[in-house]
């Protein structure tokens, strides 16, 4: 298929080191909102065979919306291929399944993930969120510190231990998978890749590279049987799950669990940090901390984009799209189009209506979004109390990646009055 000349890349990952590429997205929605992208070797991942990007709002609602025509099942939900060999592994998670199958995995996982089950850990996600804000400003070097390293990583995956019902023993462990899965496309962030008999690099999601997160899985949940708690784990390992489907969801819960505020956090502090006189409007409740997180997520989503496959011929804004096409949908363009958000280049922390895409649509709306919310709530309202505004100490430094729209280095000033 070709590739028009005006169309901007915006599949290469390293592009994303150096920020979201806003002007690509808008470039894609005003003249090509269903755009053919080629997908290149970028050594040493293998060339693949291209895919349409979606970066018009109502056509990635559509996409999301619509599993009869755009599967997660038939291909799962990351841009590159899996290994044939990996499909029918990667489907028994519910990430890659499409109703009525995905519905039935859902309800035994949301029964297990009740808003009351999430909001009993509400005071002890405030303690930690002022316990590691405050040990970041006490070991502050001049006055500055790495917020991903001494508070947001910790926050996330901590808070997220406590609700699954891990040991503190072993939480290291979630945090050395998750960057395993996530960081892969990142030199810097993960090890060098496992390769396979041919020579290519192994799919960090491939059975092969989780066996060790699906062992931990069994016997935690076999712990918990014999020891049951008020947690996650201890529910999911009394719903009747078969030992496959607890172990995929162990390892959605650990590695989406945590890396959405993982993402999300330094985020909406660096939107923070370039925005002063919201951070301010913030800090006087002039807006409320439920509508700044959600404008935060808006302009800062965790995921940048998703993967479906097209289950039959079809035409999506013009384009004709064929039966076993990549069709994937891009968050942070979707955020970011004129046609649903009034200037959306400015973060207005009071925005609404803010029918934001940050965690997906339709069937698969993000499970642990009421969980994420509330530990960015009460991460800013901690900031707000006992925090200087925040104001950039140096340079931040970017995941590179096209799939999660991630910091791994954000120095801020640490010190001051809060305000």
């Amino acid at each position: 298929m070709d590739h028009a000349a005006d169309v901007p890349d915006v599949f290469d990952p390293r592009i994303y080191a150096a920020g979201v590429p806003h002007e690509r997205y808008r470039l894609l929605r005003d003249r090509h909102p269903v755009a053919w992208q080629p997908e290149p070797e970028i050594a040493p991942w293998p060339a693949g065979p291209g895919f349409w990007a979606v970066t018009r709002h109502a056509d990635v609602v559509r996409v999301l919306r619509d599993h009869g025509t755009y599967s997660s099942w038939l291909g799962a939900t990351q841009i590159r291929d899996p290994d044939p060999a990996d499909l029918p592994f990667l489907r028994r998670t519910m990430l890659n399944q499409d109703p009525p199958e995905h519905g039935r995995l859902r309800r035994l996982v949301a029964r297990a993930f009740t808003p009351a089950r999430v909001d009993a850990f509400a005071g002890r996600v405030r303690e930690r969120a002022r316990t590691l804000l405050a040990a970041a400003r006490d070991a502050a070097e001049d006055g500055a510190a790495d917020l991903v390293g001494t508070v947001t990583d910790e926050y996330a995956l901590l808070n997220l231990t406590d609700l699954l019902g891990v040991p503190p023993a072993d939480r290291a462990l979630l945090l050395e998978w998750t960057v395993r899965v996530i960081g892969y496309q990142d030199p810097d962030d993960a090890p060098a890749p496992l390769l396979g008999p041919d020579g290519t690099p192994l799919n960090p999601r491939s059975p092969a590279l989780l066996g060790e997160m699906f062992a931990y899985a069994r016997a935690l949940a076999a712990h918990k049987r014999d020891h049951p708690g008020d947690d996650v784990m201890t529910a999911l390992a009394t719903a009747g799950l078969d030992p496959a489907e607890l172990e995929m969801f162990f390892f959605l819960l650990t590695v989406a669990g945590n890396d959405t505020v993982r993402s999300a956090a330094p985020g909406g502090l660096l939107a923070l940090a370039h925005a002063p006189d919201e951070h301010r409007r913030l800090a006087e409740g002039k807006a409320t901390a439920q509508s700044a997180v959600e404008e935060l997520l808006r302009v800062h989503p965790p995921v940048l984009s998703f993967r479906r496959t097209a289950t039959v011929d079809h035409e999506l804004a013009g384009q004709p799209v064929r039966a076993g096409d990549k069709v994937v949908v891009f968050h942070a363009s979707a955020n970011h189009d004129e046609r649903v958000f009034a200037d959306p280049g400015r973060l207005d922390l009071g925005r609404t209506p803010n029918p934001h895409v940050s965690f997906g649509d339709g069937p698969h709306v993000c499970l642990g979004a009421h969980f994420a919310r509330l530990q960015l709530r009460t991460l800013y309202e901690e900031w707000c109390a006992a925090m200087p505004p925040p104001e950039l100490a140096g340079p931040p430094k970017r995941l590179v990646s096209n799939f999660i729209n991630g910091i791994t280095r954000l120095p801020l000033r640490v010190s001051g009055p809060p305000g």
